[in-house]
């Protein structure tokens, strides 16, 4: 596939929409979006007549929650939850008013544990199951 077809060149040029000069522009240079489509469209049609496919194309895997598998995505997405929960808590400025200490950050870790399997369960995220169809065409 050829990737001037693509209209990747405009990404050097100086363009600024809405200005006189791109108001100006004659159909059929390139610089209107319906050329590029245009462009684009016949690029991949190309492409695809010659044998040559863009991305592959995996199939919907059938999801076994009972699989070893699938339980360690809900742990990588679970994982990922804790750290986006810790993250964003410490964003938000702690006062000195209550001394928490060694045990209150343990306790605080456990509590962002909790959360996250709470999100992770229940909020439907869709990251396991992503991550699972993921691993599960390599697998076979």
């Amino acid at each position: 596939m050829d990737i001037n077809a693509l209209g990747i060149q405009h990404l050097n040029s100086a363009y600024v929409p809405f200005s006189s000069a791109a108001a100006q522009a004659a159909p059929g240079t390139g610089n209107d979006f319906s050329e590029l489509l245009r462009r684009s469209q016949s690029a991949r049609a190309s492409s695809q007549d010659a044998g040559v496919h863009a991305a592959p194309v995996l199939k919907k895997t059938a999801i076994d929650k009972t699989d070893k598998l699938y339980e360690l995505c809900v742990e990588l997405e679970t994982f990922l939850v804790k750290n986006l929960i810790k993250s964003m808590r410490s964003t938000v400025q702690k006062t000195n008013l209550i001394d928490t200490g060694f045990a209150g950050e343990i306790y605080e870790d456990m509590l962002y544990d909790e959360y996250a399997k709470g999100f992770a369960k229940n909020a439907n995220l869709g990251f396991a199951e992503m991550a699972y169809r993921e691993l599960a065409a390599y697998s076979r």
